[in-house]
């Protein structure tokens, strides 16, 4: 009785390591885990909290991934940010002495802010992450300096109705298993952007939380993400641009990952680009914009013998811009 107990005791960690492993290090083989996204670019708060508002539009973005196509149980990732800059636009009167007022500004126009929600889904495990960003952002003659901090807070969900196993359908231990688990989380960051250059560092999973489902099965640490970025903006004529960039992810229990991109820009109305990923990954994305409405599609590729059984992976975004325009900013007017 005792070995059958440990063997469907090893059965179940086992299917929940795999599922985790799945939802967790959403990327497959690089081993991340955080949601993985191919446009990136279009959207920098992905990945860095001091982006948020940086530009001094607010922003919608949506964005559908659908993780190796054809798989079964393979990860699909929906996300909705919106991020916007507090505008130097209204004003207060404070005491000066007491026969007159001073009127003061009562905003900065420093400050920008964010929300991001998103969902992972992977086989019978849910993840749902609640994001908040404050960004305080630094304005010089021609460049702009950003801070960046956001709270999370995530729960992650087990359908136990889905965990399949040998024999009796019923088992004490699987009755056992926590099916949702809440756990918090921060990052932060720092970004630095001109006219043509852009570059960032930030933290992901600062608080290194737990995520455990029960007594008897092991639980899993979210171990800190490092990003850095940068990017080099050239101008071929008055209507054509060229952008390399990269992206380096540091996490801190697994191997770099490294992102070499280069896409080009007509009008700023058309884009399209490309991308190679360390561990035999190719990424072609295209866009283009109608007024305020932004489209992006994006295709993985993966050099390897994944290909042989899903269709790759594909992601869909779609955003929105309010506001006249970014030049209210001084720094900006060098745009």
């Amino acid at each position: 009785m005792e070995a059958n107990t440990h063997h469907k005791l090893h059965t179940i960690v086992s299917r929940l390591q795999y599922c985790l492993i799945l939802v967790l290090f959403s990327s497959g083989i690089y081993s991340q885990q955080l949601p993985l996204y191919s446009q990136y670019n279009f959207n920098k708060f992905l990945i860095n909290p001091a982006n948020a508002g940086y530009n001094g539009y607010t922003s919608i973005n949506l964005v559908a991934r659908e993780q190796w196509t054809g798989f079964e149980g393979a990860p699909r990732t929906h996300a909705i940010t919106v991020d916007s800059r507090i505008l130097p636009n209204s004003y207060i009167e404070k005491d000066a002495s007491v026969r007159k007022k001073k009127r003061m500004s009562s905003r900065s126009g420093r400050v920008g802010w964010a929300a991001h929600l998103f969902n992972d889904h992977t086989g019978p495990l849910d993840r749902t992450g609640l994001e908040g960003t404050y960004a305080y952002h630094l304005s010089f003659t021609d460049s702009q300096l950003s801070f960046g901090l956001s709270g999370m807070f995530y729960q992650f969900r087990l359908n136990k109705d889905e965990v399949i196993l040998s024999g009796d359908p019923y088992d004490p231990l699987v009755d056992g298993i926590k099916g949702t688990v809440y756990i918090p989380d921060a990052s932060l960051g720092v970004f630095y952007t001109t006219s043509r250059i852009h570059a960032g560092i930030s933290a992901q999973h600062l608080l290194q939380s737990s995520v455990q489902f029960g007594d008897r099965i092991d639980d899993y640490r979210l171990y800190r993400n490092y990003n850095i970025t940068a990017g080099y903006l050239w101008y071929l004529g008055e209507r054509v641009s060229i952008e390399p960039s990269f992206l380096l992810r540091l996490p801190e229990r697994s191997d770099p990952l490294l992102d070499v991109n280069a896409d080009i820009s007509i009008n700023e109305k058309f884009w399209a680009g490309l991308s190679y990923r360390t561990g035999n990954a190719m990424i072609i994305y295209l866009g283009a914009r109608f007024d305020r409405y932004f489209f992006g599609y994006a295709f993985d590729y993966n050099f390897n013998t994944l290909m042989d059984y899903t269709y790759g992976s594909h992601e869909f975004m779609a955003a929105v811009r309010f506001g006249q325009n970014a030049r209210r900013y001084r720094w900006l007017k060098a745009f």
